[in-house]
């Protein structure tokens, strides 16, 4: 059964197998930003062997490409981006020791598997809602390769950021156990 779980960054493997597809969970502390381009960043220095710009270990990154900041706020509308496109690069971080995603939609079977093999979690954040989810931003700096822009690698501080376990590490999928139930 699903339940509403609070949880604080970094990750640790304990916290990780106790999430479960369907949870909803309320996230505090430091997570990464990271959409396309800096994903094909990193996993291009790890081709090379080497050092990334940010220490992924046990750490959450979220697909987004925020609004710019209106004064007295973090940042602006902070809505997710569709994960799949990071799904060619995903694995390389997992292994790395990335634990947690955060985006929408479907992942490859790759990344599935890779989420297993690595103890991860991929979280769904609700589109749409992205001036909401912004509130949950306290502090954004730029940690690498600020000439994307928006699409630059940020470290967030959140409280109380808002999603929900969608693929746990045991590869439980919410998006293929849900429908079926409601389908007529």
């Amino acid at each position: 059964m699903a339940k509403t779980v609070k949880i604080v960054t970094p990750l640790t493997d304990e916290v990780v197998s106790n999430l479960k597809a369907g949870d909803m969970v309320s996230i505090t502390g430091y997570i990464y930003t990271g959409r396309d381009a800096a994903h094909k960043r990193l996993f291009s220095l790890l081709q090379k062997g080497e050092k990334l710009p940010l220490e992924i270990r046990n750490q959450i990154i979220y697909y987004v490409g925020p609004a710019p900041a209106k004064p007295g706020y973090a940042c602006g509308s902070a809505g997710p981006t569709t994960s799949y496109r990071m799904d060619p690069y995903t694995p390389a971080l997992l292994d790395k020791g990335l634990k947690g995603m955060i985006g929408k939609g479907l992942r490859s079977k790759e990344v599935i598997e890779s989420m297993k093999k690595n103890n991860a979690v991929y979280f769904h954040a609700v589109g749409g809602a992205a001036a909401l989810i912004a509130k949950s931003i306290k502090k954004s700096e730029v940690v690498a390769y600020e000439d994307l822009g928006a699409e630059a690698i940020h470290l967030y501080y959140v409280e109380d950021f808002p999603v929900i376990v969608v693929i746990d590490s045991a590869g439980n999928n919410f998006y293929e156990t849900e429908p079926p139930k409601y389908a007529k």
